[in-house]
This record gives C-alpha cells, structure tokens and sequence, in this order.
C-alpha cells in the first residue's frame, strides 16, 4: 500500500486488527527488519509496519532532512492514515523520529517503546557512525533475520549493497541527512514525553550505547528499561523471543 505524504510516496503494510501499533524502522532498515515485531503484535493489534521516507519502497527525498522532518513525516503517516492514539515502537532512527514528534507535541501516542533508539547527541566522529550505518549495520541484520521468503529477498538486496565500494556514494542526500541529525541532541524533549514509555537496550550497542538508554530512562518522566546482557544495537532480534514477551506485557491493557 501506498500513502503520500509531502510529495513522497510512502510504502507501508498493515497487519491484523484491533488498537494501532506503528513500527519504525532505523536507519538503512526496512519494514522487514521490523516484521518479527509485527508478527506477533499482529495477532492482538492493528500494525502498521512502515518504510520511512528514504529508505525501502518508499521514495528518496530530493534534499536532506533534519530530525524535524522525520518528525512531520510520522504525524502526516498518522493524519492521512487517520490513526488515533497509537502505541509507537521505534528501532534507532525510528526512535528518534519518535522522541521528535511526541517531544514536539505534533503527535499523541498511548505508550511509546524505544528501541536502542537515537536521540543523544553521539560523542563519536561522524565517520565511526557512517561506518556502522552503511556495513556493521547491514551485516547484522543480515546474519539475525530469520529466512522468511520476504526477508531472503530483503537480505539479498542488502548484501549487494553491504560491501560495496559506491555504495557510501549512491546516497548522497541520506548522508548529508544523517550528518544533520546526528548534529541534533534531542535531551531536551525527553521531559515532554508524557505517556508510558519502555525502553529496550542491548548492553554493548555501539551505535547508541547503554548510557544514552539510561540518560533517557531518567529524564523521560514514565520510563523503564529492560537491558540484554551482551546484546547489540539489534537487541531486539537478538533477544526475539524474550522481546516479544516482553511487549505482550507492557501492552496487554491495550489489546
């Protein structure tokens, strides 16, 4: 399915009934590498699992973008789809966009869950994240996705561009983007989050460490966080199962 938002086309898909759920993904990720989420939520909620614009089926933007937009991009997907209250589950720049939007108050979600989300400002060099957004990023989903028949065909996309010696260069509107937003602290619209809120953490993601879960635990007034011992910044793949589990909980007065 298609919406549009702004003059991008947007891919989506919609999973089961029942109260709505939006997935985010992160940066360089599709839909796809949030269907294991979605497959289980599905069989209470009514799930939207989203290609955020740039990235997937959806379109390229023509210029780069700031955190704002990404922020817009999530309440127009809200507005045009006509979803009330949903429950918003972000994955790294999925979190981010999140952490924007509801932080701004141009969103109204039920509960929110983050995961190994953005949103700190990082105190690495740009070209240590580029370097695990264009490889590490996409060997990691490579080798943790299950092999359905939609994620095979995902991954072999992935691995033609994962390696690549042009592929840092086939994008240059999405790394003038992600220079921009990794420039933006987010710090201060974690108070401003007024709904329940999970965060769920790997202790040794690299790409959005521990500490930032934990800085945000504390500013963000209704928070908790559960943290996989020796987990990546794909905690929740690593941890499916248990992850699952843990959703089913912390959303079962929503079903």
């Amino acid at each position: 399915m298609q919406t549009k938002i702004k003059d991008w086309k947007i891919n989506y898909e919609v999973l089961g009934e029942g109260n709505p759920v939006i997935l985010l993904h992160g940066w360089l990720a599709t839909l796809e590498t949030m269907r294991p989420l979605a497959n289980n939520l599905s069989q209470n909620f009514k799930v939207y699992l989203v290609d955020v614009v740039g990235f997937g089926k959806s379109d390229i933007p023509e210029h780069p973008l700031k955190t704002d937009d990404f922020g817009d991009f999530l309440e127009g997907f809200i507005k045009n789809l006509q979803i009330k209250n949903p429950i918003l589950i972000g994955h790294s720049n999925g979190g981010r966009t999140i952490i924007n939007a509801v932080g701004r108050g141009i969103v109204s979600p039920k509960k929110i869950v983050l995961i190994d989300s953005a949103g700190i400002k990082p105190k690495r060099s740009l070209s240590y994240y580029f370097k695990v957004a264009f490889f590490k990023t996409g060997k990691i989903i490579l080798n943790i996705l299950p092999n359905t028949k939609k994620i095979k065909k995902f991954k072999e996309k992935l691995r033609n561009k994962v390696g690549s010696s042009d592929y840092k260069a086939s994008s240059p509107v999405l790394k003038e983007t992600m220079k921009i937003i990794l420039s933006e602290d987010l710090s201060h619209l974690l108070p401003k989050i007024q709904v329940p809120t999970l965060l769920i953490w790997g202790s040794l993601d690299t790409a959005t460490p521990i500490s930032d879960g934990r800085k945000m635990e504390k500013l963000i007034p209704d928070c908790g966080l559960v943290e996989y011992k020796g987990s990546s910044h794909f905690s929740y793949l690593e941890n499916l199962a248990n992850c699952n589990a843990v959703l089913n909980e912390f959303l079962k007065n929503d079903k």
